[in-house]
């Protein structure tokens, strides 16, 4: 059986790029704008800021680059799934053409940035393709090809594929493109530090106060004081009356780095089957690799994350053959009710606070959108693509249904995992192994470490109660409601939580 060049999970983009380290804050500071979060989303609209003359401050809780952004297949396009049927369907042709031509906006910013920067970030002209290998899924492309021919997206449709996938019919969207986003966005970092930003890691902002002015209040105490704030860190920290835990849910999916058997051709290639399978390539000194997605569940449910891995592996092995698979990483991807991001004020209420987030799975292209509606919004201009995007906007079909099904499924899991009475013990635990157990009559969460040393965890998740899982993949106890990961001792890996899990005693 084919094994993992790196036993845990590394991503391609984070070894090949130098990225450069900043320090704490360790003392009040004022700016005319807090970004929160250093994912390429809160970097582009750093950056963009700076360019417009802002000051501007980076508040990131752990390291810049090093959670989505490191995660993802890096493709700059407009093609996002199936998806425009379905806006033509539940949004009309106006708003579904406004989709396409802010995201084809976003990737023109982007190839006009990366020329005026000179980045060497390996940006390559693609074409994108869907495909299918099922009879429902003939009809949805289809569908799709018609929804292009309205759009006025040059397009083409295909019967056969150059790589060797079963396929019924595709559908191809012209002059796509993919990237380095590391190499890119450390980029962006060194022109917006000379223009004078700041960025500060390992400072978790915990809360706003919204008077006498917007400040950021962070972990260790120290406060950003500024003008307006953006929340980019993926989840937003700060709901501010947004309801965004109601109106979101968090997504896993999975990605190898595979040195092929068989020559690979040009071209990005997503399945709209399911489960659904990614191809598109990279190059590591001078060769090719096969970067193999797919396989997304909600997170912290369904099978162990190990199995999704394996399952990524046979189609490989299938179709481009395996000779190596040097990286291998997992991402997390949060899906608004309506698939369309929230950009925009955090709420009705908060013109001061913005928020960037629900990328679904195309946050490169979405962080330039971002970029510029933020910016826009700040320095009060209008912006063609705003009210498409704002947080607080509701569309009851297919906002209603949708909102009652995922917060029916929270529901489940907040009740189910609390009934929940392992029989397992922490003592049956082998070295590197992590489960759900039972401790002194409770529920609780317990991992051994390779030394042999066990740590135990209260499971209830630190943002609304529900229970975590255990995630053999990464190694983390992910919750099955939100979306919020923690390290095997219960630090905050990943938000909306912002607190640790408490820690048991095993007497």
């Amino acid at each position: 059986m084919t094994t993992f060049s790196n036993e845990e999970p590394a991503s391609y983009w984070r070894d090949s790029a130098d990225i450069p380290s900043f320090p704490a804050l360790t003392e009040d500071t004022e700016c005319d704008v807090a970004v929160i979060g250093g994912g390429i989303t809160g970097l582009t609209t750093a950056y963009e800021l700076t360019k417009r003359g802002f000051r501007v401050a980076v508040i990131e809780a752990d390291q810049i680059l090093n959670g989505t952004t490191a995660g993802t297949t890096a493709k700059i396009t407009a093609q996002h799934d199936f998806i425009y049927a379905d806006l033509i369907q539940q949004l009309g042709l106006t708003s579904a053409r406004l989709y396409f031509e802010a995201h084809l906006h976003a990737m023109d910013y982007m190839k006009q940035l990366i020329k005026d920067n000179s980045i060497a970030c390996e940006l390559t002209a693609q074409d994108a393709y869907l495909y299918t290998n099922t009879e429902s899924g003939v009809k949805n492309i289809r569908s799709e090809q018609e929804a292009y021919t309205k759009l006025g997206i040059e397009h083409e449709l295909v019967k056969e594929l150059p790589v060797p996938v079963d396929c019924k019919l595709g559908l191809a969207m012209k002059n796509q493109a993919h990237f380095h986003p590391l190499l890119y966005a450390s980029s962006l970092v060194q022109e917006m530090v000379k223009r004078g930003a700041r960025i500060y890691e390992q400072t978790a902002a915990i809360d706003i106060k919204k008077e006498p002015q917007p400040e950021v209040v962070t972990k260790n105490r120290h406060g950003v004081k500024c003008k307006y704030i953006v929340c980019s860190s993926h989840f937003p920290f700060y709901d501010g009356g947004g309801l965004y835990a109601a109106r979101m849910y968090a997504s896993r999916s999975y990605v190898l780095a595979v040195k092929p058997k068989h020559p690979y051709p040009e071209g990005m290639f997503l399945s709209i089957d399911k489960p659904a399978r990614s191809l598109r390539y990279t190059t590591m000194k001078g060769e090719k690799l096969v970067l193999v997605g797919g396989e997304s569940h909600k997170t912290g449910q369904g099978k162990p994350p190990s199995e999704h891995y394996e399952a990524l592996k046979q189609f490989a092995e299938d179709t481009i053959g395996i000779e190596s698979i040097p990286y291998h990483w997992s991402a997390q991807d949060l899906v608004t009710i309506d698939k369309i991001p929230f950009i925009g004020p955090i709420s009705g209420n908060e013109e001061h606070i913005l928020a960037a987030t629900g990328f679904k799975k195309w946050g490169m292209t979405s962080s330039a959108l971002a970029a510029s509606l933020l910016a826009d919004r700040i320095e009060n201009k209008k912006n063609p693509f705003s009210s498409l995007f704002t947080p607080s906007r509701f569309h009851p079909d297919p906002g209603l249904k949708k909102l009652f099904s995922y917060n029916a499924d929270v529901a489940k899991h907040l009740i189910a995992g609390k009934l929940e009475k392992p029989d397992d013990s922490p003592d049956e635990l082998a070295p590197g192994e992590g489960k759900i157990v039972t401790v002194n009559g409770k529920r609780a969460g317990a991992y051994k470490d390779e030394q042999g040393c066990l740590h135990l965890v209260d499971t209830t998740c630190t943002h609304l109660g529900c229970e975590v899982e255990w995630n053999d993949g990464e190694r983390t106890w992910d919750c099955p409601c939100h979306g919020s990961r923690f390290t095997p001792d219960g630090k905050v890996a990943e938000g909306p939580a912002v607190k640790p899990l408490k820690k048991i005693s095993p007497d």
